[in-house]
């Protein structure tokens, strides 16, 4: 039987090119969840569902429709049966208008497995994947928007992400991947994948999610 996997995200899930705007977008087969596809094969169905701008649960009046947490429940409703859900998210979290660090983002994923237990799906409840986001690199203060979207510290900050989510996978019994152990983000705007780091990403969670599913 076909292996059902949903990819929730933000614009690195979506596809977004470093230097672009909310319009430009990779190509399906250079996006990491294209390639996934493409490596696992048709024993496989991945499903992607990334969003620009996407936190885990912080609402944004000016971009608005950004809260992941709002359109989770019905995107997992619509698209059981899943045997695993990869939540890649937190990036956005660092915004300066948030006012919040990764800790406050690991409490916010509480909240989707919280979520989960309420979700009327078709088949058993999937293997939730929870994967550390790319470092926000130093390159992001380069750009004028970008510094005054984040300030000044969201690399430091982005840094602790990997220790943060793997503690709470840990606590949780939910499985944990580090997207920075095996990718960088762009030198053009510090946070975005080049189609290099998007290969390697999925390569190197094809292998993770072999062993899970």
């Amino acid at each position: 039987m076909t292996k059902r996997i949903l990819c929730y995200g933000d614009s690195n899930t979506w596809g977004a090119i470093p230097g672009g705007d909310e319009t430009t977008r990779y190509t399906e087969d250079i996006r990491w969840t294209g390639v996934l596809q493409s490596v696992l094969g048709n024993d496989y169905r991945i499903i992607e569902e990334g969003y620009c701008g996407r936190t885990t649960v912080f609402d944004d009046v000016v971009e608005n429709r950004v809260n992941g947490l709002t359109y989770f429940a019905q995107c997992i409703a619509s698209q059981s049966p899943l045997d695993l859900i990869i939540i890649m998210l937190g990036t956005n979290d660092l915004k300066r208008k948030f006012a919040v660090g990764p800790r406050s983002s690991v409490i916010a994923l509480k909240r989707y497995l919280y979520a989960l237990q309420d979700i009327p799906m078709a088949g058993e409840t999937p293997k939730i994947l929870i994967v550390a986001p790319p470092v926000i690199e130093e390159d992001y203060k380069n750009d004028p928007m970008f510094l005054e979207m984040y300030g000044t510290d969201a690399h430091a900050e982005s840094l602790k992400f990997a220790d943060e989510y793997e503690a709470f996978a840990k606590e949780n019994n939910l499985e944990f991947f580090n997207a920075a152990a095996c990718v960088k983000a762009s030198p053009v705007d510090g946070i975005h994948l080049t189609p290099e780091g998007h290969d390697a990403l999925a390569r190197a969670l094809a292998e993770t999610v072999k062993a899970l599913v």
